[in-house]
Parts: C-alpha cells; sequence; structure tokens
C-alpha cells in the first residue's frame, strides 16, 4: 500500500478510521463493562501502523508489556522450580 500513490492516502484514512473507532469502543468499555483500557492501546497500535505520533504514544505501553512478559516468565519458572522440588519431596517421603 505504501509504494503505490494511488491507494496511500485512502489506506491511511482506512487504518486511522480503524483504529479511531477502536479508540471510542475502548472509551465506552472503561464506563461500561469490558476490557476498556486494552481496547484504547489496541487502537493506537492500529494507529502507529501509519502514524508517527501514535508510535511515540505507543513505545511505553510496548516497553511496559516486554517488562511485564519477562516477569511472567521469570515467576513461572521459579513457580515450576518449586513444583519441581515438592513433587522430587513427595517421591523421596517413605511410605509406611
Amino acid at each position: 500500500m505504501h509504494t503505490h500513490p494511488v491507494l496511500h492516502l485512502p489506506w491511511r484514512i482506512l487504518v486511522g478510521t480503524a483504529g479511531t473507532v477502536i479508540i471510542l469502543a475502548g472509551l465506552v468499555m472503561m464506563v461500561a463493562p469490558g476490557p476498556g483500557v486494552a481496547a484504547v492501546i489496541l487502537g493506537l497500535v492500529v494507529l502507529s501502523t501509519e502514524f508517527s505520533w501514535a508510535r511515540r504514544l505507543v513505545r511505553p505501553a510496548r516497553i511496559w508489556f516486554r517488562r511485564a512478559e519477562r516477569l511472567g516468565l521469570r515467576m513461572r519458572a521459579e513457580a515450576m522450580r518449586r513444583y519441581r522440588a515438592r513433587r522430587e519431596l513427595r517421591r523421596k517421603r517413605p511410605t509406611g
């Protein structure tokens, strides 16, 4: 789409409209039941594919997500380590 001069503007309008609709739905979901913050971030991610201002807004969320992902992986590894240790203790325990 970016290389074709005729389709570039309609594509940006389509992406802008879709991103805006998702953000507005997220704002509504902040008041009504639903994943409002997630929808707003998703709308900004959609907009960031075409607009640099949205890319700058999304960058901190991406950094936060990567940190949260690493934390989750560390917590999972620790939980699995504890689970294996408990399982090993149960195996070694004499039954009687």
